[in-house]
């Protein structure tokens, strides 16, 4: 386990790896960092709300993430990234709460339009930016957390 309610097998869980036959397990140095992002990120915001959630997007080896259209160079791949939604709580709150209470490296509100849309993309690294973006399909990334609802 990674943290109480988080385990590795959750954050290396991938359909597309599975799929396509592609080996998705971590190194040390990537699992001291998904570590890292379970003790400092996704326990406290389970603690906070007291909601049981998925990751939808943790550790992705160089192979999956190519594979996915992502790049080998992604926080992903070195284990300190996570995309999640916490079901019945809107994103934008959601990104709120991290910023206000958590140590983050990026805080990305990504593809939302308005309450449980889009996900949220939160990493961590040994000197965390604090950096906060938004993403859209039309703008790409902005600077802030922005609400174009």
């Amino acid at each position: 386990m990674l943290s109480e309610n988080f385990s590795i097998k959750e954050l290396i869980k991938s359909q597309t790896a599975e799929r396509q036959g592609i080996n998705n397990n971590p190194g040390a140095d990537e699992i001291r960092y998904m570590k890292m992002l379970a003790e400092k990120i996704l326990q406290p915001v389970r603690d906070n709300y007291g909601i049981p959630f998925s990751v939808s997007s943790g550790y992705r080896c160089p192979e999956l993430s190519i594979q996915i259209g992502s790049s080998k160079k992604s926080q992903h791949c070195k284990g300190q990234a996570a995309d999640f939604e916490v079901p019945g709580v809107a994103n934008m709150g959601l990104c709120n709460f991290i910023k206000d209470n958590l140590e983050f490296d990026q805080l990305i509100l990504e593809c939302y339009t308005g309450g449980n849309t889009g996900w949220v993309h939160c990493s961590i690294a040994d000197e965390p930016r604090g950096e906060l973006l938004t993403f859209d399909r039309h703008n790409g990334y902005r600077k802030g957390l922005i609400d174009d609802s």
